[in-house]
């Protein structure tokens, strides 16, 4: 895709360069002839007619071919249930296996027990599940029923109004007229808006879970209206695509009368389910109704997944079927052999009515078939209905777990797909999103350049430290919140802040609005963790420290901007200039929506008066004056001056551009002082001037000229980033007041309030990777383009310096390029999230002739993406750098300490990202992804065979590293220890990028890219798109054949997702499609710890062997049937009851292994949390596999004929009838069955005590029940008073003893054997559990100093405090033979020792990289072989110095501390 995208410009021939087309309508195929004769095409577009008396009969023609309005998403009817769901439920095949069985049993050849008995089993199963599909069924039925009658105006053509009538009326063509806070009832195309400016406000929640307003406008041509939109007035046809299940794509044009077409979009189309807010009247036409209506095609209802246990499950039942063909066979042989022993027919075989008998072949087969049905109990039917059980018993404990749940949002872990909770107990890899998911995805604006000028917000950092502190003890921040304010700031007159220590968050730079007492009283006690009223308001994100030197930078620009008029029209590149259109772009350049604290979610459209801008000028300079005495001129970052107090007229006077000496200097090199001291420019000056001057300073900020009317003003965005820039611009005072879809207001800090008008957005999409907006200067009437983005696209769309035809000008704007670019580097190693911004100024000629063919563009339905992306292109381009901004978005809390437990638990942990590389390495460090030792290969390459070279020399550099050559041998100075001695293995991590992944997709080298992984502990894809998500974790998923875990929070995770076997959904900051399409949905990302580490191997545990015992339980009871077929004949007759049998199953035996299944802890959580290596028996299905299913089966063979020999020995030769000696077979084999299920319990409670001595007597109560009741219940055979008469012989009881501890000696014996000479962890760790508290610390502290070695390097502090274990697959890397450059650490704590090298891959870059690329310029290969091109002389930090902030990197550099060695390898 990208790469057809960079060369679609040359479909659109220019005549001359930087000139548009001379005919736009002659390049454009929507004006040619053949397109306006072209008739619809139903087939491939959908036609409406409006539904009004002029186009009625058109109306009445095409609607019919559209569904309604009503829904119905119920499977069955109360016709089609029965039959249905039965057809449903027999596409199980172990349900038609039965079926067969009943079928078999009912005819009289084959018949074993009695017909009506024999169906039972089947129809219990058959009847529970048919309750629970009727029941959510008709639960479906109420809510449609409920939505269906649901009331909306309609408007009715013979009445000629709005009539009230329910959802199920609406047709497609109907105009429908919807009010505030009302659903919409359809996909309506909107024409009307009670808003003068067009725009209707939606909340889309009821779709995708976000909270934050969207904006849909009135088709263009129809915002300037009456009072009422009048349908009989509206005489087009619309045509549109066919219905799709894309919700932020539309697109269509409306045909006039007169022949001439308007183009809408998705920025018109209401959606289904959405609510309109703010909105007093929004009327239009109906598009889709009903099943055709987006949303309904995007319900396609929760997925169903198969666990790998259900599958191992199938293939066991498979050795089932062969098991018990091979005893029928053996039974139909036996039969026959028997039979012709007899040398005339015996009595018992009775002929049929001709008096022919069955040959000895037929009577075997029937006896075959027979034997069927005498054994169908071997195939576990309920072991299906027990594992359903089970499940809803596990998803109950884990709803109702604490620890997974979250106070901050008041959200809990959700089950979405309940039959696949086993699968978290046996992941291997993982893959995560890192924004919203590793990060908290709150932007905060951190830093930024400015024409090649860095501010590093010194004071900025300080707050977001001081913030992060304050945030960990809730007792000193409430305690804080209590502090009383200075008078000041109660009286909302003054403008300076006091800065006391213990205000973090309130200092003088805090540039806002005064009037916020009721916004602060909010935060006060509980109400600080509540949700903030808009999104991306908490005060960590609003409350923005500007930096000193910047703010007396903005104010010289600001009364520039103000005079610009004055002077001619011509580009500006002085610092003053850019600095003004630098904040512009900012406050501009984005959808925020603005609101009141008073009212959040009501829109503000009208910006406050402004006079005329003459004497307030002079008055403004002089107060600047007195500022700028004092140094304190960041006031007019929180005070503006009244728009009606300002000047008549523009004054003569105009500040001075800043001269461009100052762009060689540093920013920071004065006020962002190194050692972490808070400086307070207020109380230093202060002290310094005097009381004189501070009186003259209160006399200025107390003027009334100066003082704001009116609420605080609240920024609804639709994503953080957008949020955090507009935050930061208002720090500096260029405030949004209002924005409509023509117009933007924007305050100036001296107050003034500037209105541009907008003329076009060019919204961001993932394709461009930026957005822009066309706008008209208010002041110079210039056509001005502000266009934010990503650097690696911005950097590459800038103007050719060559061009500005002055050897100076060309020299700075070669400067600022590549002062920003190592900014930007800068930034990105710190962590940041970077974005560029630019400006072009487009003349009038060349924008109408754009806007005609942008217009044009957007009223194509075919090819329409195609036509906007190339005007979009053709417009941004040659444009002006004016900076780039650095956002924080901090890590959340407990994520370097899952990422360790989930490594150590030997789960491979794949990071794929969209951001930059410098920045996701950075995380990767920070969250202990990335090591400090570890040897990082960093692959960067377009070229297919560039790719292929890099990656057969990465991988036979590891293989050589990591396959043991000798027995002992040296790396860095330090003596290696061979694999198997369990020393410290170097680990490998990968880093990739997106366009690296291109080249291994489309070069066919999945394999060796695979083959490479496989060594590595992590690998980080960067600038990965999501379908290059989905497409990695399928690679993985499918070649590598092991479970998967994909962890995401936005839309853009979504494929990722499905794609995984489970997927998990983080209900953060970007809305809830991640949630809505995932398995199970967390609030927190180190939520996943315990969700894997103790629920996911207590699933696992728990099912593995409650199925293992019922394979086991159903084998052992059927081989007590199966033996006593070699004592009568191979008749098929049994000595048990039927009743018996059925019952043994249904009651007596099924409780115990659910209890088990859903209660049962092998090992504690403490003890699964302190020791994460016990998680590898899941991955490794140490409980469930191939050799333990065959053990049980074995022990089941061996059980049985220990139960069914010794009674038959003990009663051999005496007259007992078959019954007499059924019942003690049956008495034992349910003791030995129940004893082995409490040998396999780990956990023993009142309630497993219960259950199991309840199956024991509810077994006597129902046998002594049923033998005394039943007299000719199972004619001919009698069991009436058999229990009665057998617990009257001592013989019974003695049998009844040792028989089961006969049977379980062997177990016993290899338990016993397991517990004391095993070397399983989770034995080791039973043990351990059984310990007092005190011994059960020191035992796993010392299993943890055992297990993992200590880090060999001591200035790592990434790594302090937790140890990381060695996968054992690892082995040792032998002695580096490659000629390879290392510097050694300057921490003077690491003096003594050297860090392991990290070896990078860069693969050559195109030239146009290299002219660009200020780290790589000049001597590229000197700078590749140093290793800072890529991953650089990165500095590290510990997790928790990460989390309070990032620190400013000139500070480590100077210091000298805390670098990675690293070498580089150059291809």
């Amino acid at each position: 895709m990208t790469f057809s995208l960079n060369f679609s410009w040359l479909r659109w021939k220019w005549p001359t360069q930087n000139a548009f087309p001379e005919s736009p309508s002659e390049t454009t195929p929507l004006l040619s002839p053949e397109i306006e004769r072209q008739s619809y095409n139903p087939t491939e577009q959908r036609v409406v007619y409006p539904n009004n008396s002029m186009c009625h009969q058109d109306w009445k023609k095409v609607s019919r071919r559209y569904p309604g309005n009503s829904i119905c998403t119920t499977k069955y009817t109360l016709l089609t249930f029965l039959p249905q769901n039965l057809f449903e439920q027999f596409h199980r095949w172990a349900n038609l296996y039965f079926l067969f069985l009943v079928i078999l049993n009912w005819m009289p050849s084959m018949e074993v027990f009695h017909r009506e008995i024999t169906m039972l089993p089947l129809a219990i199963v058959l009847f529970i599940i048919m309750v629970k599909d009727g029941t959510e069924d008709f639960k479906r039925y109420r809510f449609d029923r409920e939505m269906n009658s649901a009331t909306i105006h309609i408007y009715e053509r013979k009445e000629q109004s709005y009539m009230q009538k329910r959802w199920q009326d609406v047709r497609v063509g109907d105009f429908v007229q919807m009010r505030c806070n009302e659903i919409v009832p359809a996909d309506i195309l909107l024409l009307f808006s009670s808003d003068p400016s067009g725009v209707c406000h939606l909340e889309t929640a009821n779709l995708d879970g976000e909270t934050n307003l969207k904006q849909r406008r009135v088709v263009k041509g129809f915002s300037q209206q009456e009072v009422q939109f009048q349908p009989e007035h509206f005489h087009s046809t619309i045509v549109c695509e066919k219905p799709n299940n894309h919700l932020s794509k539309f697109k269509g044009y409306m045909e006039h009368p007169d022949q001439t077409r308007t183009g809408f979009g998705s920025e018109s189309l209401l959606l289904r389910g959405c609510t309109i807010r703010n909105t007093e009247v929004a009327a239009g036409i109906v598009i889709y109704a009903g099943h055709e209506t987006k949303a309904m095609l995007n319900n396609s209802g929760p997925r169903y997944k198969r666990s790998k246990i259900e599958r191992r499950i199938n293939t066991d039942i498979f050795f089932c079927i062969g098991l018990l063909f091979f005893m029928c066979l053996i039974g139909a042989i036996g039969h026959s052999l028997w039979n012709g022993t007899f040398k005339e027919h015996p009595p018992f075989d009775v002929p049929d009515a001709d008096g022919n008998f069955l040959s000895i072949a037929l009577g075997g087969f029937y006896m075959f078939l027979t034997m069927i049905i005498l054994f169908q109990v071997l195939i576990p039917i309920s072991l299906y209905v027990s594992i359903e059980l089970v499940k809803l018993g596990q998803v109950f404990l884990l709803h109702n777990d604490l620890d997974l749940y979250d106070e901050e949002t008041d959200l809990s872990i959700q089950c979405r797909a309940l039959n696949i909770t086993e699968d978290l107990g046996q992941i291997q890899y993982i893959f995560s999103d890192k924004t919203g998911t590793l990060t908290e995805n709150k932007m905060v604006f951190r830093r930024c350049t400015i024409v090649g000028s860095e501010y590093c917000h010194q004071e900025n950092a300080k707050r977001l430290e001081m913030s992060k502190e304050l945030d960990s003890d809730g007792e000193e921040w409430t305690q804080y919140q209590c502090l009383s304010f200075p008078p000041r700031w109660a009286q909302g007159t003054a403008t300076m802040r006091s800065q006391g220590g213990a205000q973090p968050l309130r200092r003088c730079q805090s540039a806002r609005v005064p009037i916020q007492s009721h916004s602060r009283q909010r935060s006060v006690g509980r109400w600080e963790t509540s949700q903030p009223p808009v999104a991306f308001s908490s005060s960590i994100e609003k409350d923005v420290t500007p930096d000193k030197n910047l703010l007396s930078k903005v104010r010289d620009a600001a009364l520039w901007l103000e005079t610009s008029d004055t002077r001619p029209a011509r580009p500006s590149h002085s610092t003053t200039a850019s600095i003004a259109d630098f904040f512009l772009a900012l406050t501009i350049c984005n959808s925020v929506m603005v609101s009141t604290t008073t009212e959040p979610r009501k829109r503000v459209t009208t910006p406050p008066s402004s006079k005329a801008l003459g004497t307030s000028l002079e008055k403004i300079q002089q107060l600047f004056q007195r500022l700028k005495l004092l140094s304190l001129s960041q006031s007019f970052s929180s005070t503006a001056p009244s728009d009606t107090d300002l000047g008549e007229s523009l004054g003569p006077s105009m500040p001075t551009a800043d001269s461009d000496e100052k762009d060689d200097a540093s920013v920071c090199s004065g006020d962002c002082s190194t050692d972490g001291g808070y400086r307070s420019s207020t109380w230093e000056q202060g002290d310094i001037l005097g009381s004189g001057s501070e009186a003259s300073l209160e006399e200025g900020l107390e003027d009334p000229a100066l003082s704001l009317d009116g609420p605080e003003l609240c920024y609804e965005a639709e994503s953080p980033d957008e949020a955090a820039l507009v935050h930061a611009a208002r720090a500096y005072s260029f405030t949004l007041v209002s924005r409509t879809p023509e117009q933007v207001t924007v305050r100036l800090p001296q107050g003034i309030c500037l209105t541009f008008d907008l003329l076009f957005t060019l919204g961001f999409d993932s394709v461009r990777k930026r957005m822009s907006v066309v706008v008209r200067h208010p002041l110079t009437g210039e056509i001005i383009v502000y266009t934010k983005g990503a650097d690696s696209v911005i950097m590459d769309l800038l103007e050719d310096p060559s061009c500005a035809g002055d050897i100076d000008v060309e020299k700075k704007l070669k400067r600022i390029r590549a002062r920003t670019q190592k900014h930007l580097d800068l930034y990105a190693r710190d962590g940041l999230r970077t974005l560029c911004i630019a400006k072009k100024v487009v003349d009038e000629e060349d924008f109408q002739k754009w806007a005609s063919f942008r217009r044009e563009a957007e009223a194509s339905l075919d090819n329409r993406e195609e036509l906007l992306m190339e005007t979009a292109q053709h417009l941004e381009n040659h444009l002006t750098l004016l900076g780039a901004t650095g956002i924080e978005d901090r890590l959340q809390e407990g994520v370097p300490d899952t990422i360790a437990a989930l490594r150590e638990a030997g789960i491979q942990l794949w990071v794929l990202t969209g951001d930059k590389q410098e920045t996701a390495v950075n995380i990767a460090y920070s969250c202990k992804l990335l090591d400090q030792t570890d040897t990082v290969y960093s692959i960067n390459t377009e070229n297919q065979e560039t790719c292929e070279s890099i990656l057969s020399c990465a991988l036979e550099d590891v293989k050589r590293f990591h396959e043991p050559q000798q027995p002992t041998r040296k790396l860095c100075g330090h003596r290696m220890s061979p694999i198997h001695s369990g020393a410290t293995a170097q680990e490998v991590g990968l880093v990739i990028d997106g366009k690296t992944l291109n080249a291994i997709f489309q070069g066919k080298l999945e394999n060796k890219f695979l083959e490479l992984t496989q060594y590595c502990c992590s690998v980080l894809c960067c600038r990965s798109t999501p379908l290059q998500k989905s497409m990695i974790v399928k690679l993985v998923r499918d070649k590598l054949n092991i479970m998967t875990l994909s962890i995401g929070d936005g839309a853009n995770d979504v494929s990722m997702i499905q794609a995984a076997d489970i997927g998990i959904g983080i209900s953060g900051q970007e809305g809830m499609q991640a949630v809505m399409s995932s398995d199970f949905a967390i609030a927190r990302f180190s939520h996943l710890k315990k969700l894997l580490l103790v629920h996911g191997h207590w699933c696992y545990s728990r099912l593995a062997r409650m199925v293992v015992y019922y394979f086991y339980k159903n084998v052992c009871y059927v081989n007590l049937l199966f033996w006593y077929q070699f004592f009568c004949g191979f008749s098929g007759s049994t000595m048990i009851d039927y009743w018996q049998m059925i019952f043994f199953n249904l009651f007596f035996t099924s409780l115990p292994p659910i209890i088990f299944g859903i209660l049962d802890k092998d090992v504690s959580a403490e003890t699964l949390l302190a020791l994460p290596e016990l998680y590898k028996s899941g991955q490794n299905s140490e409980c469930y596999n191939l050799p333990m299913f065959w053990m049980s089966m074995a022990d089941a063979f061996y059980q049985s004929l220990v139960c069914f020999f010794i009674p038959y020995l003990t009663y051999r030769g005496s007259d007992i009838d078959v019954f007499t000696f059924g019942t003690p077979i049956n008495t034992i084999s349910l003791t030995t069955i129940l004893l082995h299920q409490a040998m396999e319990m780990k956990t023993w409670t009142v309630l497993h005590g219960l259950v199991l001595l309840g199956s024991f007597l509810m077994y006597f109560v129902v046998s002594l029940i049923y033998n005394a009741t039943c007299v000719t219940c199972n004619s001919p055979t009698n069991p009436y008073w058999v229990m009665e008469r057998q617990l009257s012989d001592p013989t019974f009881y003695l049998i009844c003893l040792l028989t089961p501890v006969v049977a379980l000696l062997p177990r016993y014996f290899l338990l016993s054997l397991q517990g004391t000479c095993g070397k399983s962890l989770i034995s080791k760790a039973q043990k351990i559990d059984k310990l007092p508290i005190d011994k059960r610390n020191l035992e796993i502290q010392n299993w943890r100093s055992k297990q993992r070695p200590v880090p060999a390097s001591a200035s790592a502090p990434a790594a302090a405090g937790t140890v990381h274990t060695q996968p054992p697959c690892r082995a040792a890397p032998p002695e580096a033979q490659q000629d390879l450059r290392t510097s050694a650490s300057k921490s003077p704590s690491s003096a003594r020792q050297k860090h392991v090298e990290d070896w990078i891959l860069q693969g050559p870059r195109s030239s146009k990289e290299h002219s660009r690329d200020d780290a790589c310029s000049g001597d590229t290969l000197a700078k590749l072989s140093s290793g800072e091109c890529l991953l650089g002389p990165t500095r590290t930090m510990a997790p928790a110095a990460y989390a309070r902030g990032q620190k400013d990197v000139s500070r480590h550099s100077s210091k000298g501390s805390h670098r990675r060695s690293q070498s580089s390898l150059t291809i």
